[in-house]
């Protein structure tokens, strides 16, 4: 098959990216109204509408600051405006719907811990959103730097490049299996969803070294900072797990 992939149906052109992307929303939250339907939900009805009201909110703001943030160009022109506010990131994503979870949960006055209901959906959101972003080769910004490694792939622009996306997609796998395993030693509640951000964005942070990016501070991504903040935010957890290790 060759990269990217665009198919056409019925004399049209399909952005594959766009079909999956939209097929993650859907399905990823298919996938966690029947896990909230399996499960005791310590936070009522309303709550929770707001918690993902709040969720959805961050995430949108969220992912496309970082958008504009992984490459900032200033544009005059209507069209170069509404093309910049297109530009989105997941880790962008990620961490404004914590921040928009958090604030909802202050405004309604929730104490309870509310992101383990949405860790695997969000997994399998992000698994089936990177096919497409695999799909799409070098028509989206998830490709590698060129390698001689024999993981380099042609992603469409006849340079053997490394398949950031797919190394994600074996990660993703791989995390939900071990999360899964956790989940049934009866983590405290909110736990699950801490380690799972701590252990994407920790993945994000390295795999950032091989992707092209072109806009550094401090000889560092903007998503790498993005990776840094939100493990400083999450600290307490870590070091909790090192010390749990180290006894």
């Amino acid at each position: 098959m060759k990269l990217p992939f665009e198919p056409v149906w019925f004399g049209y052109e399909i952005n594959i990216h766009l079909v999956l992307e939209y097929l993650a929303f859907f399905i990823g939250y298919r996938y966690y109204a029947f896990l909230r339907k399996r499960n005791v939900d310590r936070i009522i009805t309303i709550n929770r509408l707001s918690i993902i009201l709040g969720a959805a909110i961050g995430a949108f703001l969220g992912s496309r600051i970082m958008g504009f943030l992984e490459n900032p160009v200033f544009v005059s022109d209507v069209k170069s405006l509404l093309d910049l506010f297109n530009v989105k990131t997941i880790m962008g994503g990620l961490f404004g719907g914590l921040l928009g979870v958090e604030i909802a949960k202050k405004i309604i006055g929730e104490k309870e811990s509310s992101g383990d209901l949405f860790t695997f959906p969000i997994i399998l959101g992000i698994f089936i959103g990177r096919i497409g972003c695999f799909l799409s080769g070098t028509n989206e910004f998830t490709y590698g730097n060129t390698t001689a490694f024999f993981t380099g792939m042609n992603l469409g622009d006849n340079l053997k490049r490394h398949p950031i996306a797919l190394y994600e997609l074996v990660f993703l796998a791989v995390l939900f299996y071990f999360l899964k395993k956790l989940q049934s030693k009866n983590l405290p509640n909110g736990l699950l969803f801490q380690y799972f951000m701590i252990s994407y964005f920790t993945f994000r942070f390295f795999i950032e070294f091989i992707k092209p990016n072109i806009f550094f501070v401090a000889g560092i991504s903007s998503i790498q900072i993005l990776c840094l903040i939100c493990l400083l935010y999450y600290h307490k957890t870590i070091l909790n797990l090192f010390v749990k290790n180290a006894s």
